[in-house]
C-alpha cells in the first residue's frame, strides 16, 4: 500500500513528491512512463523561472536536477503507464498497463494538458524555434518586432493583447470574422491600434530556416493568399487534458471536471474525491507556467502528507 501515488512526472508531479516525501511520508512512487521533466524541458530558452537564470537556459537545463533533488527524500519512479485510477472504500486502485494493480491512500494527479496543434506546415519543423504555445513564456523573445497569434477564443486574444506591449506589432488570425472570446475582450482587441486583425484566413506554411522561423504564408476563404514576414507566431487553438486515467468503465471521470475536461479543484489542490488531489495543468484555472506547477505540487504533496497522517 502507498501513501501516496503521484501520475505524472513534470514540475507539478515532482514538487508533489518532494514535499510529501521530506515531509515525512516513506512509500510515495510517480508513475511516468518517460524521463521525469515535462513539456518544458521542449522549450529552447526559459528566462522566467525565479533564481536561476543564467543565458541559454533550456528546459531541460531547468529541470535536470529536480529528479535527483526529489528522489534523495525517498521519492521512487516506476516507468509504468496507469491506465486507470478507480475508488472503492477508503484507497485508491492503479490498474496500470501491464495488468498489474497499486493500492495508494492518496493520489495526486499531475498528467497534465496538451497544446493542441493546427496542423499547418511547417508547425512541428518550427516548434520552439519561432512557433509556441505560450506568449508569457517566450513572447520576450519578440520585444519590438512583429508576430503573429493563431486562434479566435479567450487565450488567443488576451495573449495578442500581452504581446502588444511587448511587440510592434500582433497579426491575429482568425478562420472566421467573428470571435469566440468574451466581449470586453474583444473590444480592447478592437481598440488596440498595434493589432491588425487577419480574419477569414488560416495559416497555410511556416517557412524559415535553420536559425529559426522566417514567416508565414497565409491564405483567405476568398482564394488570396498574403506572406506575412515574422519571426514568432503563438498558436492558441485549445488544449487537450490529459485526463484519461480518471475515466471510469461506464464513461464517467471519478472527480469532478469542467466542460473542458479540466479537474476542478479549490485552492489547496482538492477534488471532490477525499484523498484525491490534482496539480498543474490538468487542473481548472491553470496559469500553465513551471513555477505556477511548482507551486501546485508542493500545496498538493503537503496536503497528502496531512490526509495519510490523520488516517494513521
Amino acid at each position: 500500500m502507498l501513501d501516496c501515488a503521484i501520475i505524472g512526472g513534470g514540475p507539478a508531479g515532482l514538487t508533489a513528491g518532494l514535499y510529501a516525501t521530506r515531509g515525512g511520508l516513506k512509500n510515495v512512487t510517480m508513475f511516468e512512463m518517460g524521463a521525469p521533466g515535462g513539456q518544458i524541458t521542449q522549450s529552447s530558452e526559459i528566462e522566467n523561472y525565479p533564481g536561476v537564470f543564467r543565458e541559454g537556459m533550456t528546459g531541460m537545463d531547468l529541470m535536470e536536477p529536480w529528479p535527483n533533488q526529489c528522489m534523495h527524500f525517498g521519492l521512487k519512479h516506476e516507468m509504468k503507464e496507469v491506465k486507470r485510477v478507480t475508488k472503492e472504500g477508503e484507497n485508491f486502485t492503479l490498474h496500470l498497463d501491464n495488468g498489474d494493480t497499486v493500492e495508494a491512500m492518496t493520489v495526486v494527479f499531475a498528467t497534465g494538458s496538451t497544446p493542441r496543434r493546427a496542423g499547418f506546415d511547417g508547425e512541428e519543423e518550427f516548434f520552439g524555434k519561432g512557433v509556441s504555445t505560450c506568449a508569457t513564456c517566450d513572447g520576450f523573445f519578440y520585444k519590438g518586432k512583429e508576430t503573429a497569434v493563431l486562434g479566435g477564443g479567450d487565450t488567443a486574444l488576451e495573449e495578442a493583447l500581452y504581446l502588444a506591449n511587448i511587440c510592434s506589432k500582433v497579426y491575429l488570425i482568425h478562420r472566421r470574422d467573428t470571435f469566440r472570446a468574451a466581449p470586453p475582450t474583444v473590444e480592447r482587441v478592437m481598440k488596440n491600434d498595434k493589432i491588425e486583425l487577419v480574419l477569414n484566413a488560416s495559416i497555410d506554411k511556416a517557412f524559415g530556416g535553420p536559425m529559426g522561423l522566417d514567416g508565414l504564408e497565409i491564405a483567405f476563404k476568398d482564394g488570396s493568399k498574403r506572406t506575412l514576414n515574422v519571426p514568432g507566431v503563438f498558436v492558441f487553438v485549445g488544449n487537450n487534458v490529459n485526463n484519461h486515467v480518471l475515466r471510469q468503465a461506464d464513461g464517467s471521470y471519478l472527480c469532478a471536471t469542467n466542460d473542458n475536461g479540466e479537474v476542478i479543484v479549490d485552492l489547496k489542490m482538492h477534488t471532490d474525491v477525499e484523498g484525491l488531489f490534482a496539480a498543474g495543468d490538468v487542473r481548472v484555472d491553470a496559469a500553465k507556467q513551471v513555477v505556477c506547477a511548482a507551486s501546485d505540487g508542493a500545496i498538493a504533496g503537503m496536503q497528502a502528507l496531512d490526509y495519510v497522517l490523520e488516517r494513521q
